[in-house]
């Protein structure tokens, strides 16, 4: 199996990949038309990136999986993945730890103005007076939108410096908030209203695309702490630019739009500029310990597709099959039993949507249910019994 690795990942990656048969070439300088031609050259069946971004153009060849060594995956075309057939895994929850751990660098930062202190002394120039006001976090209420694996990180950690945690997610049940230790409320709104500070930790997806706006931030207490380590695309940023100067918001990003697409370069952002904004350089997941994690469980995942044609983490898989109706064959365990079954399906124009092959105990008998977008006609039926080894034939419409 050839894997292309085409971003910087720990070198212990691509030696667990060779270990394991692997052929690795690792290039990660490469983008746009530069990938496009290693892929053609090299034709991997296997591409694992970090941000660089994977296009239609990209899905060419034997490539089967694409790898995220990160938990978002909106660098990948998801719909051009899926047009050609290709896997496309993510590895979640693995730099958890370091994302929660800026959010919280960056909500002391907030409080105690640890940068400004830092640059006045710099200058040469004391200032205990002015940087002496400061509100403190004990007892204060961390609002956190989103209870993804991110979210409850940061929820411990703010716990553990004695603040109390409301929250909002669509996932969040009443049970699961009492495990965590959490206050829970019906919606973002609510806890905009509560919070001393508000932390987001959304994946980007079409509806939480621009979904923390003025609703949200009209709600936030006058002078209250605003958090964004997750994507600058769910926060409509110039709702927040008003908030900063209309309701004295002060925030601290880690995520920006419109970020240049290399490790280094000039950089222009209103947010950026504003001085009750303190940003970091979309470093959230950037620790030794994060990225030895997430190229650990990439390998997990490559090794398991190359070793059982499985895929850890898929996240375009359709979850349902549209297909309306099973076709279910009872069958002896033999060579070409299947093939004459799709032959005999494919001749009637049935399109198959999935399909199931399960042996029974003893290895004799087996049952495949088929899944195909139109009723069987009775002489499919007829044609499907007659094959050699097949036992009986069902067909049932899942509409009725």
């Amino acid at each position: 199996m050839r894997v292309l690795i085409a971003d910087k990942l720990p070198d212990q990656a691509r030696s667990r990949l060779a270990a394991a048969g692997c052929e690795v070439r690792l290039e990660p300088s490469l983008s746009g038309d530069t990938l496009t031609a290693e892929i053609k050259d090299f034709d991997p069946d296997v591409l694992i990136v970090r941000s660089t971004k994977v296009i239609a153009q990209h899905f060419a060849g034997r490539l089967g999986l694409v790898v995220r060594a990160g938990a978002g995956y909106n660098n990948i075309d998801l719909a051009a993945a899926s047009d050609h057939g290709v896997y496309v895994a993510n590895c979640p929850g693995k730099n958890a730890a370091a994302v929660a751990e800026l959010a919280i660098g960056l909500l002391v930062t907030c409080d105690r103005r640890i940068p400004d202190n830092v640059a006045a002394l710099r200058e040469g120039r004391w200032a205990k007076g002015e940087f002496s006001k400061a509100n403190g976090l004990k007892d204060r209420t961390l609002g956190i939108l989103g209870c993804g694996s991110i979210g409850l990180a940061v929820a411990r950690r703010a716990q553990a410096l004695g603040m109390e945690v409301l929250a909002w997610s669509r996932s969040l049940t009443d049970e699961m908030a009492a495990e965590h230790g959490l206050r829970r409320y019906d919606t973002p709104e609510d806890v905009a209203r509560r919070a001393n500070a508000l932390s987001v930790h959304l994946a980007l997806t079409p509806e939480t695309r621009g979904f923390v706006g003025e609703s949200i931030f009209a709600e936030m207490k006058h002078g209250a702490i605003f958090l964004n380590t997750s994507r600058a695309e769910v926060v409509d940023e110039d709702a927040l630019l008003r908030a900063l100067d209309e309701r004295e918001i002060i925030a601290g990003l880690d995520v920006f739009s419109d970020e240049p697409a290399g490790k280094a370069g000039s950089f222009d952002h209103a947010l950026a500029r504003h001085p009750r904004v303190y940003g970091t350089h979309h470093i959230g997941a950037s620790t030794a310990q994060a990225q030895e994690a997430v190229a650990a469980e990439a390998c997990h995942i490559v090794e398991a597709f190359k070793d059982t044609g499985l895929v850890p983490n898929c996240v375009n898989l359709g979850s349902k099959v549209p297909r309306n109706h099973v076709v279910s064959v009872r069958h002896r365990d033999r060579v070409g039993v299947l093939a004459a079954v799709l032959g005999v399906l494919s001749r009637a124009d049935l399109n198959v949507g999935a399909m199931e092959n399960r042996l029974f105990d003893g290895g004799e008998g087996a049952i495949a249910r088929i899944h195909v977008d139109a009723r069987p006609s009775p002489e499919v039926g007829e044609a499907l019994c007659s094959l050699d080894h097949v036992l009986a034939v069902d067909i049932v419409d899942l509409e009725t």
